[in-house]
């Protein structure tokens, strides 16, 4: 019998992101701190609505593009935290999820050959997603002496003829890292000169610390050039209602809604509802929740310092990525060792790309109490590595 697999699938290997959490799941007393999920529950006047979508009987198909409530709701959003402007008809799309969005931006934009570039550490998707759709994935590695920001530097190094698309992953995960207006000033002026096209990931647009978030789009020049891609997942506390969007030129996008037409039809109907009533009455919710994360934020940092791990400060997000190469051994090894001898479970830096090697990404998406306990299991295995030095 012949082979019934693509190539191209085969060699994609899986998430490193998976490995641990599918033995936790089996490992009586783990605590996991790996996972990117809010430990909130969906606000409830978010369920409520969506609740009530479903006793009106509201389970149709949608347009597929999305409610144009929501799409509304989405522009009035965007205007209102960003100063970025979309016209609901056609230049917004309500996606399953951000990850949709990433996916189908890249293949409604790329000829086989093109390059895109990829900062990493980052979100696991951006390179299979750029091989699945026939382009390049380009890596620019950042480094911890940067906060792991991309700078114009290391742009300019890995741009070629072929070069499309930026992808730009800030807040970031795994690192924490965000992306200020003073610069991102300096990658918009290279991205104009060089002619390029940017996919910005802002799915954590409303968990920074200490500033606000600015959009790359809304930069002069940057509109037509910008595939805005958010969602509710983190915001919300909405993760498992599969919701994201896109905010783009309609040349992009109507070629977008064009693939998600004929693979997906619309996305879900309750959670669009749902996802209005966030928009419009969700504000004190996210509000409370950055709060919250912040405080944990503050804890791990303060608790990496006392272990003597170094760890740059993240301002966004709700990860640490603490350095762990004064122990000698791979970030694999050190997160199997952890999960075994103290059933910890974070994931290692390499999940994210090569040039996380030597750190950890470790979530504080959990209660206080989850995370005390888990730091003093830290500690103790640190302490036992040291004795052993």
């Amino acid at each position: 019998m012949r082979n019934p697999l693509s190539d191209r699938i085969v060699e994609i290997p899986p998430s490193g992101i998976r490995k641990f959490f599918d033995i936790v799941s089996e490992m009586k007393d783990a605590i996991s701190l790996g996972v990117g999920e809010p430990d909130f529950d969906t606000p409830w006047h978010i369920r409520e609505e969506g609740i009530y979508s479903l006793e009106k009987g509201r389970t149709f198909y949608t347009s597929n593009a999305g409610l144009k409530e929501l799409k509304i709701e989405i522009c009035n959003y965007l205007s209102r935290r960003f100063a970025a402007t979309y016209d609901p008809d056609h230049e917004v799309m309500v996606t399953v999820g951000g990850s949709e969005a990433i996916d189908i931006a890249l293949r409604a934009m790329l000829n086989p050959g093109d390059e895109v570039l990829i900062p990493q550490p980052s979100y696991v998707s951006y390179v299979p997603c750029t091989i699945l759709a026939n382009g390049v994935p380009v890596i620019i590695d950042l480094e911890a002496k940067d906060q792991f920001k991309l700078t114009g530097e290391k742009l300019l190094e890995k741009i070629t003829p072929k070069t499309k698309v930026l992808v730009l992953p800030f807040p970031n995960n795994p690192t924490g890292a965000v992306m200020k207006a003073e610069e991102l000033e300096e990658i918009v002026k290279i991205v104009i000169e060089k002619d390029l096209f940017v996919i910005s990931d802002e799915i954590y647009s409303e968990l920074t610390y200490g500033s606000d978030h600015t959009t790359i789009a809304a930069f002069p020049g940057m509109r037509d050039r910008t595939v805005l891609i958010n969602g509710f997942s983190k915001s919300y506390a909405m993760t498992g209602w599969r919701l994201g969007y896109a905010a783009a030129p309609r040349v992009i996008l109507e070629q977008m809604l064009k693939i998600h037409q004929f693979a997906i039809m619309c996305a879900p109907t309750t959670s669009q509802y749902a996802a209005v009533a966030a928009l419009r009455e969700g504000d004190k919710d996210v509000q409370m929740m950055r709060e919250s994360y912040d405080q944990r934020r503050r804890y791990l940092i303060h608790a990496f310092q006392e272990m003597e791990l170094d760890c740059f400060e993240p301002h966004g997000a709700f990860y640490t990525f603490p350095s762990i190469k004064r122990f000698g051994m791979t970030s694999d090894e050190f997160a199997t060792r952890l999960l075994r001898e103290e059933k910890v479970a974070v994931v290692p830096g390499t999940a994210f790309g090569d040039c996380g090697e030597g750190y950890l990404r470790i979530s504080y998406a959990y209660s206080l109490e989850n995370l005390k306990e888990a730091l003093s299991r830290m500690d103790r295995f640190i302490k036992r590595l040291e004795e052993k030095a």
